[in-house]
């Protein structure tokens, strides 16, 4: 009987429908297992088809050819270490999200998933059938219970492994971040060893898909919940670790511990990995933005050149009469700072071209946001021909406050293919500017030091669409917006809790209203990062026609 066992953890990217690529990867996963002299080299869930699909994988040609590419996999690695790759399975008319062991050039063992998560960004009940909790199975002499993802967030999946001779877990996962989310499967994790008193191996797709960022973490714990192994997060690796059984059983041999970011470095490194991602994964190369001067869209450079290179980010200054000479000093120093390219394109008069157009149908009436929202659109129009003119995407630089209330244009400001801060409130902003100034890592390919002047940071928010606009003159100032949105959006909550909270009902009520009425314009929105468990898109699904309100 064995007395040492080596897995080798594959923390690797997988593509949504690169069947080939995903392929490729866990080949090149299980030759680095090899060399190590590994029993088992394990690839996380769906690492086939990679993940989330959605409603891709209920596709006959397509599940029907990633368990092809699975069978095919088996012989490829036939001479060597077992192979543990998650995809899709049939049995019968039923669809499963399965777990597959590969030996000696067969399918040595299928484990179907069992609970099927069906919130926030999940809709698993839709897509599979619920498989029966199955006992472990074998490589070598040695019994591994793998509940997949969800099964392990259960205790009934694990005390049943536990109980029919599982000797230790290998959890394999497609777990998405969201902020605080590693403590949270540290914690449930510890439950599970202490529960089954065997050592469990957690194992996390890393990468981004569409909103999502899968964030990697990988970590085992042994017998008493003790921390052996921590693999990075948003980063990919392959980890060689080794199991000693001794007279209490099986141990983890503990391994250098990867650094825990905080929150505020965590969700820098989700967007930029997920603007990495949905870029490299799309096909596109380069991004434009329109820089204004402002915060937002500073942020977004920034992000734009630590994911892609200065090399590949166009930063745009498009201003009318009400720009101030600060924005416009404060841009250009902004994209200097970066390294990006900077165009100065004014929209005077092409916006003098509009008004002279509309005149006629216009005559008679008072300007107002309709005219100010002409500059949005302007402004769209032109970044728009930009990208098109040079395959250059669009990225838009609306925050989670001004997406929760509405406060853009559609068909302007909104215009875009991304937006890495769609789910980052304006106060986080600034925090974020803060630490991006004060921090640098190897992942950013952008330069160290201040690259956001403080001026941008420290200067009153406003979209210069009129003579001294600020945006508290239309919101309530950013702090008491945020505040009311986290108790509104993010906790569900009422707007009698945002009374108890502290905050004026009549701010409450206009911020929930305006909130339900800018629903059709997150419907036409660009995605962008998720970075909590209320994000705008699968978390959160309203109807856009919505006469209810809270606040009567």
């Amino acid at each position: 009987m064995a007395d040492r066992f080596r897995v080798t953890l594959a923390q690797l990217n997988a593509t949504v429908g690169d069947l080939d690529g995903n392929a490729d990867l866990a080949r090149k996963a299980w030759e680095a297992g090899k060399a190590a002299e590994a029993d088992l080299v394990a690839l996380p869930e769906m690492f086939i088809t990679g993940y989330n699909t959605q409603d891709l994988v209920m596709k006959p040609v397509f599940h029907q050819a990633a368990i092809a590419k699975i069978e095919e996999l088996a012989k490829d690695c036939a001479v060597g270490p077992a192979l543990a790759i998650g995809g899709p399975a049939l049995e019968g008319a039923e669809l499963y999200n399965a777990y597959y062991i590969l030996k000696g050039g067969s399918i040595t063992a299928c484990v179907l998933k069992h609970h099927l998560p069906n919130e926030t960004v999940f809709d698993e009940v839709r897509l599979y059938a619920s498989g029966d909790v199955m006992g472990p199975y074998a490589v070598g002499n040695v019994r591994i219970g793998s509940p997949i993802c969800e099964d392990s967030w259960h205790e009934d999946v694990p005390e049943t492994l536990a109980e029919t001779g599982a000797e230790f877990l290998l959890v394999p996962n497609g777990s998405p971040y969201y902020r605080g989310k590693l403590a949270h499967r540290h914690q449930l994790m510890v439950s599970r060893v202490v529960e089954t008193g065997l050592p469990l191996i957690y194992l996390n797709l890393v990468g981004a898909q569409d909103d999502q960022v899968f964030d990697g973490g990988t970590f085992a714990l042994n017998p008493g919940g003790k921390l052996a192994v921590q693999m990075p997060l948003m980063e990919e690796d392959i980890a060689h670790i080794d199991l000693v059984r001794g007279d209490d059983g099986w141990q983890i041999e503990k391994t250098d511990l990867a650094h825990i970011p905080d929150t505020l470095e965590s969700d820098y490194h989700a967007m930029v990995l997920s603007l990495r991602d949905y870029m490299r994964k799309t096909g596109f190369g380069k991004v434009l933005l329109g820089l204004s001067g402002g915060v937002d869209s500073a942020i977004v450079a920034t992000i734009a050149v630590d994911a892609l290179g200065a090399e590949n980010v166009r930063c745009v200054m498009l201003p009318s009469e009400y720009t101030s000479q600060a924005s416009l000093d404060d841009a250009k120093a902004c994209a200097n700072a970066l390294g990006a390219r900077y165009d100065f394109v004014p929209i005077a008069e092409g916006r003098a071209a509009i008004t002279n157009t509309l005149a006629p149908l216009f005559e008679g009436t008072e300007p107002g946001i309709t005219e100010e929202n002409i500059q949005s659109r302007l402004r769209g129009l032109l970044l728009m021909a930009l990208s098109n003119k040079f395959g250059e995407m669009l990225l838009t630089t609306g925050n989670k406050s001004e997406v929760a209330v509405g406060y853009a244009t559609i068909y302007g400001d909104m215009a875009g293919g991304y937006n890495p801060i769609k789910d980052l409130y304006k106060t986080r902003v600034f925090e974020i500017c803060k630490w991006r100034n004060a921090n640098h890592r190897e992942w950013m390919m952008g330069p160290e030091g201040e690259v956001i002047p403080v001026n941008i940071i420290e200067k009153p928010p406003s979209a210069e669409l009129r003579e001294d606009q600020k945006d508290s003159d239309s919101l309530p100032d950013y702090p008491v917006l945020d505040g009311i949105l986290q108790i509104l959006v993010d906790e569900d909550g009422s707007i009698e809790d945002c009374v108890k909270a502290g905050y004026d009902r009549a701010d409450a009520v206009r911020v929930e209203h305006l909130i339900y009425i800018s629903e059709y314009k997150r419907f036409q929105s660009a995605p962008g990062t998720r970075l909590s468990k209320h994000a705008f898109w699968l978390d959160r699904r309203y109807p856009i026609v919505n006469r209810w309100r809270d606040g009567g």
